[in-house]
């Protein structure tokens, strides 16, 4: 089975909330690639490779986020896999 690489824009109360950590520790479990960070328009926005399987995982997560996140929307788009190595947060 071939990686997938997918980049995410999240929307609504996102910043502040521990998205970024919630989300790296949740694609770290999943075994996925890539990385996640704050945008200067108050959205997150999470691009990961892996398997397709575990990537939509983490989209379902990144869909309700951390206990304190309200998130109102998730734009995906499809990119070609970049052979990323770890998951971490950008700054």
């Amino acid at each position: 089975m071939s990686d997938i690489r997918v980049r995410a824009v999240v929307s609504g109360r996102v910043q502040g909330v521990f998205y970024r950590d919630g989300c790296r520790a949740e694609a770290r479990r999943l075994g996925l690639r890539g990385w996640v960070r704050n945008r200067s328009d108050r959205t997150v926005e999470v691009v990961a490779e892996g398997p397709r399987d575990r990537v939509e995982r983490l989209l379902t997560w990144c869909r309700h986020g951390p206990p304190r996140a309200t998130v109102t929307g998730v734009t995906v788009a499809d990119e070609v896999p970049a052979a990323e190595r770890s998951f971490r947060i950008e700054y």
